[in-house]
């Protein structure tokens, strides 16, 4: 399977990308590198497809396992390196879910298949940066 995706410049250093499902995004950088801070900075935006790719994996695990939370949320921070070209050398995950009487052992379990197993995107990290994993279990 092959994915296809057109970049095109619209102005100053803003780009709009088109996405396989037809969606796109505005693609900017901070005033302080010349641009308008209008859209997603590429680097973070690495950081947020790592986030959704193990995010809808985890989710559907969940609804499978018929697990319940109120809540969940991704915090990845990425450390980028001093030199040029500059990448994340290393990438903390945080997975925190919210709700009562949370199954930790299951929510571990889906966490666990899509970091070993089913994120793509958490395997290319893999290949450029440590990723560390962190689970957090929050009563509400």
């Amino acid at each position: 399977m092959n994915h296809t995706v057109t970049t095109t410049w619209k102005q100053n250093l803003q780009f709009v990308s088109d996405n396989p499902s037809g969606h796109k995004v505005l693609i900017d950088t901070s005033v302080e590198n010349g641009g308008q801070n209008s859209g997603l900075a590429p680097k973070a935006m690495m950081l947020s497809s790592l986030a959704g790719c193990s995010g809808l994996d985890v989710i559907s695990i969940l609804n499978k396992m018929k697990v319940k939370v109120n809540d969940f949320k991704i915090t990845t921070t990425g450390k980028l390196t001093e030199e040029h070209p500059k990448y994340y050398h290393s990438v903390l995950v945080i997975y925190q879910f919210f709700g009562k009487e949370l199954p930790q052992d299951k929510l571990k379990k889906a966490v666990d298949l899509s970091v070993e197993k089913y994120c793509g995107v958490m395997e290319m990290f893999r290949k450029f940066a440590e990723v560390t994993i962190e689970i957090q279990y929050i009563e509400s």
